[in-house]
């Protein structure tokens, strides 16, 4: 069940960061009002997430999944730079997060 709080956790906190850009400065209602619920609602996952999984791999995952989620949604959304660099980058992150989860015992 933490793996699975975490993994929502994670995908609000996608919604969260993507809603900073958005808000422009928290001068646009609509997108200020999703970005203070995600983020409330990653934080409440996280911490319940937090009672079965240890801390600094579910940080790590939890904040490795909003890293890439932004990167890869900025690289559609935004376009951003999409060269192999970035790429690498964003693949190495993902290997990490596996990582983490393949040696977690819990």
């Amino acid at each position: 069940m933490g793996w699975l709080l975490l993994f929502c956790a994670g995908c609000i906190e996608i919604i969260f960061a993507l809603s900073l850009k958005y808000n422009q400065g928290f001068t646009q209602l609509i997108p200020s009002i999703v970005t203070a619920l995600s983020g409330a609602g990653s934080f409440y996952l996280l911490i319940l997430a937090l009672k079965t999984l240890p801390l600094g791999t579910a940080y790590a995952v939890w904040t490795g999944m909003g890293a890439v989620g932004v990167a890869i949604l900025g690289i559609y959304l935004f376009k951003e730079s999409v060269d192999v660099y970035r790429l690498c980058s964003i693949l190495l992150v993902i290997i990490g997060i596996a990582g983490l989860k393949l040696t977690d015992n819990y």
